[in-house]
């Protein structure tokens, strides 16, 4: 047998056992893979070629102790199942055999084997709705160019460049089919390459406009891309047609939630529940929606329920937590404690039970422990992160270089007039939900949320996925046609009107915008900015005791997190350089210290008269989605300012990253 040592080498040794089975030399085919998987014992080609040869060879018991093996390897391989419903069917066993296979066919829809045999075992048990349903689906898959059903198979078993290849190749040579657009969309997904992914399912819908799963795929990465008006939109006309359908109310509260309507998403949520009482994720999602609203108690009960149904359900723990507000009985954090030592308890329940039990420990006073499972979750998130600092970096690298004074200079006012917008940037957990509150309690402004429109602006100047050394932007400014910045910020107008009210000014607090300020100059040059800042210690150690719902992976380590705040005092100390006085700073710590002055300074950049009512920003009843949507609900909240103290024994590290930026965060 060749080496087996290098990928390439099982590969071509793995078609060589295949041949031997197919030319029916099983005997052989047996011994080879036996080899193999001796030389490869996690490559799951081998074991799987153990067991058909050894069902062929009629030694059935142990292709079944064989593939009890594999399944314990790699559960979701659909081949695995196939197999065993031929073994069963070997044994004359025809039920066990019609589970094996429809477990087959619900991983793998496209295994043309396991309905031809469900098919003839349920005509054969009497079971007809059973035959009929398998009948349908050979159907359906018999109108399919081979080439897709193949592309699908390797697709469900996880085999995204075999199927790749095979769809580019049928592509290429002239094929125009819909399901292989729409498989090609389901890999491009899976890659997180969304613009792709929504460009080939609108080719596919061209071809088949009553194509049900590729339209629901379409309304799935509109939602994955915040796209959620135009979301909407196609959801709405889906449920014209299907009013009863529970994935299309499911996608509606989605997308309304991501709209800000948060109360026509309870009432979908709450119809969903009358139907599925059980679903904990349901109950969870429900939790978040009234959270938003500010029903905390509805919320509350909604996680309680959660966790009642799954007990190892970890969102249910860690949104309690992050409310804030919750404290945890004792009899709740042992409980807690023992789902999240247990082996059975998944890597996702884990993380979520690690950062909740953080959190119980840190209200109780008890910071050893607190810390120990704050460290522990971050770990365990950081483990599954694709976070890479370079790419941060290099971006303030090249924002530096292309974004000088002399290239603003030459490109002033070249963007939409509208003064309408008020960005507020910086770190998460800087205390921007706190101005974003203060700004939403004046008469003329309107609050939103962490609008996407800036990061889409910037995607779609990309040509291709972020390489840490050859980005296209934002180096692509220097080749923007005056006119096109101003089209950019109408369309940026135009897309952001869907969330706004009839004030004349509106917030959009992506606080990850720093990175895109001068975009922002150029594009809407009246806009006002306001940089949020917090001091480095407490604001990193916020960041590490906080898990978020999705993005920020930068937080999830010491030295990630560290790394991100430099290169933030870097780019925001250009912005100060190359725009003097375009953005307005605001100290957390001194907005705290001195609320109604810091309050007046803030109103007088963006234009506005003094309010009493931005005081009392606590009494605005508005929808909140950020992690201290109960904290601004309050008073002014001063806690927060030092608790990172009561962890320095253990924050040595994060300071030693920090270095300078413990002082420069003051300039």
């Amino acid at each position: 047998m060749a080496n087996v040592s290098e990928p390439a080498s099982i590969e071509l040794e793995v078609g060589r056992i295949r041949q031997l089975s197919k030319s029916g030399r099983h005997s052989e085919a047996l011994v080879a893979a036996q080899t193999l998987w001796v030389a490869a014992p996690r490559n799951r080609d081998a074991l799987y070629l153990i067991a058909t040869n050894q069902r062929c060879l009629q030694r059935i018991r142990e292709a079944l102790a064989s593939l009890q093996q594999l399944e314990q390897q790699s559960p979701n391989f659909s081949l695995l199942h196939q197999e065993r419903g031929y073994c069963y069917t070997a044994l004359r066993d025809a039920p066990h055999a019609i589970e094996a296979f429809l477990q087959a066919v619900n991983l793998n829809p496209a295994l043309v084997a396991s309905w031809t045999m469900l098919e003839r075992l349920c005509r054969m048990s009497g079971e007809t709705k059973g035959a009929a349903m398998a009948a349908e689906h050979l159907c359906i898959l018999q109108q399919l160019p081979p080439e897709v059903i193949r592309a699908g198979s390797l697709f469900s078993d996880g085999e995204l460049g075999g199927a790749e290849k095979l769809l580019e190749t049928y592509l290429a040579e002239g094929g125009n089919h819909a399901e292989a657009l729409r498989l090609m969309a389901r890999i491009e997904h899976e890659r997180n390459a969304l613009e792709n992914t929504e460009r080939r399912l609108e080719a596919a819908l061209k071809l088949a406009p009553q194509y049900r799963s590729a339209r629901f795929d379409y309304v799935r990465v509109l939602l994955d891309q915040q796209k959620y008006l135009q979301a909407h939109e196609v959801i709405d006309a889906m449920r014209q047609l299907d009013p009863d359908d529970r994935d299309l109310l499911s996608f509606y509260a989605a997308a309304s939630i991501g709209l800000g309507r948060h109360e026509p998403a309870v009432d979908a949520y709450r119809q969903l529940l009358g139907a599925s009482p059980e679903s904990f994720e349901l109950h969870v999602a429900l939790g978040h929606a009234l959270q938003n609203v500010g029903r905390q108690r509805e919320a509350v009960d909604s996680y309680r329920q959660a966790a009642a149904l799954e007990p190892s359900f970890g969102d249910a723990y860690w949104s309690l937590a992050n409310l804030k507000t919750y404290r945890f009985s004792t009899d709740e954090i042992e409980h807690m404690r023992t789902q999240e030592a247990a082996p059975s308890t998944d890597r996702v329940d884990r993380y979520h039970l690690c950062f909740a039990l953080g959190k119980a420990y840190e209200d109780q006073k008890e910071y050893e422990d607190s810390w120990r499972f704050y460290e522990r979750g971050n770990a365990l998130k950081h483990a599954e992160s694709r976070y890479h600092p370079d790419i941060a970096e290099t971006n303030t690298r090249l924002q530096i270089e292309v974004c000088t004074a002399a290239f603003f200079s030459e490109r002033a006012r070249v963007g939409a007039p509208n003064p309408d917008p008020i960005f507020i940037v910086g770190l998460p957990r800087s205390g921007s939900t706190l101005v974003e509150q203060i700004l939403a309690s004046h008469s003329q402004v309107d609050a939103t949320q962490e609008l996407p429109e800036i990061p889409r602006i910037v995607r779609g100047m990309e040509s291709r996925p972020a390489v840490p050394n050859h980005p296209t932007y934002p180096g692509v400014l220097a080749h923007l046609d005056p006119r096109q910045f101003r089209n950019l910020g109408e369309h940026y107008l135009t897309d952001t009107r869907v969330y706004r009210g009839n004030r004349p000014l509106f917030i959009d607090k992506m606080p990850n915008n720093f990175r895109h300020i001068g975009l922002i100059h150029l594009i809407l040059p009246n806009a006002k900015i306001i940089d949020v800042r917090r001091e480095p210690m407490a604001c990193c150690f916020s960041n590490l005791k906080q898990l978020f719902a999705s993005g920020q992976e930068f937080t999830y380590s010491v030295e990630d997190i560290a790394r991100y705040y430099r290169t933030y005092l870097d780019l925001m100390r250009h912005w100060d350089t190359v725009l003097p006085g375009r953005v307005l700073r605001v100290q957390y710590e001194g907005l705290v210290g001195d609320l109604e002055e810091n309050v007046r300074h803030l109103l007088e950049f963006c234009g506005l008269e003094f309010e009493p009512t931005c005081v009392e920003f606590h009494k605005l009843e508005r929808s909140i989605h950020t992690a201290s949507s109960e904290q601004v609900r309050q008073p002014i909240f001063r806690e927060g300012l030092a608790q990172w103290r009561n962890y320095q024994t253990w924050l040595e590290p994060l300071r030693n990253n920090l270095g300078d930026a413990l002082v420069r965060y003051r300039e």
